[in-house]
C-alpha cells in the first residue's frame, strides 16, 4: 500500500493540514501551497514540501516526509537533501523545518547517533500517528491521516464514522473531496476488493464521490444539449453516454471509434449499469469483455 501517495493527496486537497501537526505553525500557514521540488547537483527529488507565498517576505520552507517503512539512513537523506535544498533558494527562504509522519515509533531508524544534532533542535518534528489520540476526537483530515494506519477490522468503522461526520456538515465541494479520500483511502487497504464492495462497505454509492459528480455534471449538461430537440428520452440517453464516455477517458485516455459507437448503441439501463462496471476494469481488455458479454 502506498500510503505516501495518500498523504501527499491529502496534503494538496488540505495544505493547511500541516497547522494541525505543528504545536507552533507559522501564521500565515493557510497561505502555503504543497509541491514537490528537484535540487539539482546532485538531483534529489523531494515529493513533499510546503512552500511559503511567493508575494510575501521570504518565510520558512517545511519538508514533509511520510515514512512507513524503515528506512536506515532516513535522517541523512533528509539532512542532505533539505540543507542543499535551502543552500541553493537561501535569497527566498528565512527559515527551514522538517516534519517526519511515522505511524509508530518502531518504524523509525534505529541508529540516529549521527544526527542527534539535527533530531534534537527544534527545526524537527517527529510525529507518531497512533499516539495522535482518538479517531473520532480528532479533526477529520487528521482523522484521515490515521484512517491509513487503523488495523483492517477496525478501519471500516472508523471510516464510516468520519463518513457519517462529513455528511452531518452542510453538503459542499470540500465534503465531496473528503468522501472521495476515504474511499480512495479504503481501497488501497482492501486492494482485494473492488470499488463498489468498499462503497458497499462504507454505505456510500459511486454517485456521492466528487469524480462520479464532476463528471456527471459535464456529461448531463452536453447530453441535454444534444437532446434537447429529441425529447426527454433521447436527452436521458444521451447525458448517460457522455457520462460514460467521460469516465472512460479520464481512466484509460482516448477510445477507439469502433468501441465508442458499440457504448452508443446499448440502450439507458445498460448505459446506467457501464457507468459502475467500468470502475472495476483495469484496462481497455476489460471494457471489451464487458461489451461482449453484453452482446451475447
Amino acid at each position: 500500500m502506498r500510503r505516501d501517495t495518500i498523504f501527499y493527496k491529502l496534503f494538496q486537497q488540505y495544505p493547511s493540514l500541516l497547522v494541525e501537526l505543528l504545536e507552533h505553525p507559522p501564521e500565515n500557514a493557510h497561505s502555503y501551497r504543497f509541491d514537490s521540488v528537484a535540487v539539482k547537483e546532485p538531483k534529489f527529488e523531494i515529493d513533499g514540501v510546503f512552500l511559503p507565498p511567493e508575494n510575501e517576505p521570504p518565510g520558512v520552507i517545511y519538508f514533509c516526509e511520510v515514512q512507513f517503512q524503515k528506512d536506515e539512513t532516513l535522517y541523512e537523506r533528509i539532512v542532505a537533501e533539505s540543507s542543499l535544498y535551502f543552500y541553493r533558494n537561501r535569497s527566498k527562504l528565512s527559515d527551514w523545518e522538517t516534519v517526519i509522519i511515522y505511524p509508530s515509533r518502531d518504524i523509525e531508524q534505529s541508529n540516529t547517533y549521527a544526527m542527534r544534532a539535527f533530531l534534537n533542535r527544534d527545526q524537527v518534528h517527529r510525529i507518531y500517528l497512533n499516539e495522535l489520540g482518538d479517531i473520532h476526537q480528532l479533526p477529520t483530515w487528521v482523522a484521515m491521516m490515521m484512517l491509513t494506519t487503523i488495523p483492517e477490522d477496525q478501519a471500516p468503522e472508523a471510516a464510516r464514522y468520519l463518513l457519517t461526520k462529513t455528511q452531518s456538515i452542510t453538503p459542499s465541494s470540500s465534503n465531496n473531496v473528503i468522501i472521495e479520500m476515504i474511499t480512495t483511502i479504503m481501497m488501497y487497504k482492501f486492494e482485494n476488493l473492488k470499488r463498489h464492495e468498499v462503497e458497499s462497505m462504507l454505505g456510500i454509492t459511486l454517485k456521492q464521490t466528487r469524480v462520479y459528480q464532476e463528471i456527471k455534471e459535464e456529461g448531463i449538461e452536453e447530453g441535454l444539449k444534444q437532446g434537447l430537440k429529441a425529447g426527454r428520452k433521447e436527452g436521458l440517453e444521451a447525458a448517460t453516454f457522455n457520462l460514460v464516455m467521460r469516465q472512460l477517458s479520464k481512466r484509460f485516455g482516448k477510445i477507439s471509434p469502433k468501441i465508442r459507437s458499440c457504448i452508443s448503441d446499448l440502450s439507458l439501463p445498460v448505459l446506467e449499469d457501464l457507468s459502475e462496471d467500468l470502475l472495476d476494469f483495469n484496462n481497455v481488455d476489460d471494457l471489451v469483455n464487458w461489451l461482449a458479454k453484453v452482446e451475447d
